[in-house]
């Protein structure tokens, strides 16, 4: 029997041991008398993999990459055919076939071959959990209560609601020590589910864009400073010339026109973006009607003011021009993340506001701005 994954999310059983007699060589993936129910969900941007067995974590239908720095994705079994995208290391595919020494993968937005050589599965992945996935928390009660110590008796620093996910710091047979906005707090194990998300698969017309991306912003900084430059060194020279000073500082008027032009388009757009408040989240959605995930709602937008920007939010936290949350303006791209790595989005609004599309709970809806700490701002309206 073939195991065959096309949709964005698949539910699959594994036998114990989880893989052991799968390897290179053979031509199916058999899943029968299979016991332990996991999902495997997909989008442009991450794997998820979700356990439902205790602290047991099956990695049948999954492989990381191997590969020094990545290894490519093709069009067919054949290392001379075309190649459709990229999975650099540590990233994660969702397995469909075996084919020899070739697997049948799909991961992102691509769906192709990959030489098996460069693929750990199985009891290998274990070993590369820790550096190459995050592992979170996801509530599956109405409320839950997050506690300040691993028993029921601890105060409670806080509540938090179905659907919502926290990074996982440690856990035990009980108790999910989780990042709390910031502070580490402690969930009941029997009212979360634990995932593992990895990096996907990277395009090759997604990894085009994303260069062009980073190259315009390398641009855009030097651009800006350069016109920094020019005008510090026209203001210094006019106060010689004129033997006068001020304790305020001038601007050049081309600056000051950049400058409005930039603010009222941001205003427009974070006027637009406003309008699909109350529309759903949806992981790996691309519609801001019927469906979007936070990236997806950031490039949409955008792209309705003729801004090109990559589709997952760790590529999106390149573009642009950096700025201080001091000197946000409406518009601005605030990105959020965990254990170093970017893994929100949202857009900025002003006096303090940024809508974004959340959770599959509450949807796009608008929050303060430090609702989470920043982990970087970006200015891609010019």
């Amino acid at each position: 029997m073939k195991k065959n994954i096309k949709g964005m999310i698949a539910s699959v059983c594994f036998a114990i041991p989880f893989l052991i007699g799968v390897t290179a060589s053979a031509d199916t993936i058999d899943k029968s008398n299979s016991c332990l129910e996991t999902s495997i969900a997909r989008n442009a941007e991450k794997v998820q993999l979700e356990i439902s067995m205790g602290d047991t974590t099956p990695f049948a239908f999954i492989g990381l990459s191997t590969a020094d720095n990545y290894v490519n994705i093709r069009k067919s079994k054949d290392t001379n055919s075309e190649v459709l995208g990229k999975l650099y290391k540590g990233g994660a595919v969702i397995l469909e076939e075996m084919h020899g020494d070739w697997a049948k993968i799909t991961s992102g937005n691509v769906e192709g071959y990959i030489s098996s050589e460069y693929l750990a599965v199985g009891e290998e992945i274990k070993n590369m959990l820790e550096e190459y996935s995050l592992t979170y928390a996801k509530i599956n009660t109405i409320t839950l209560r997050v506690r300040e110590d691993k028993n029921a008796e601890s105060a409670t620093l806080g509540l938090v609601s179905e659907g919502e996910s926290y990074r996982v710091l440690a856990q035990n047979s009980e108790w999910v020590k989780i990042d709390y906005n910031g502070t580490k707090g402690y969930v009941s194990k029997d009212y979360v589910s634990i995932y593992h998300e990895f990096e996907s698969a990277v395009s090759i017309q997604e990894e085009n864009e994303n260069q062009e991306a980073e190259e315009q912003a390398r641009q855009q900084e030097i651009a800006a400073r350069t016109v920094s430059s020019n005008t510090t060194g026209t203001t210094n020279k006019s106060s010689a010339s004129k033997k006068t000073y001020s304790s305020g500082s001038t601007t050049s008027s081309s600056s000051l026109q950049n400058s409005t032009v930039s603010s009222g388009r941001g205003a427009a757009l974070a006027s637009y973006a406003q309008q699909f408040v109350g529309n759903p989240y949806v992981w790996g959605g691309t519609s801001l009607t019927s469906g979007v995930d936070c990236s997806g709602f950031a490039q949409a937008v955008f792209r309705n003011f003729g801004y090109s920007i990559p589709r997952t939010s760790r590529q999106q936290a390149k573009v642009g021009t950096s700025v201080s949350a001091s000197n946000l303006q409406k518009g601005d791209l605030i990105f959020y993340a965990s254990g170093g790595s970017v893994n929100h989005v949202a857009i900025y609004i002003g006096n303090g506001k940024i809508v974004h599309a959340s959770n599959p709970k509450d949807g796009i809806k608008i929050s303060n701005y430090n609702y989470r700490t920043p982990y970087a701002i970006r200015r891609v309206i010019k």
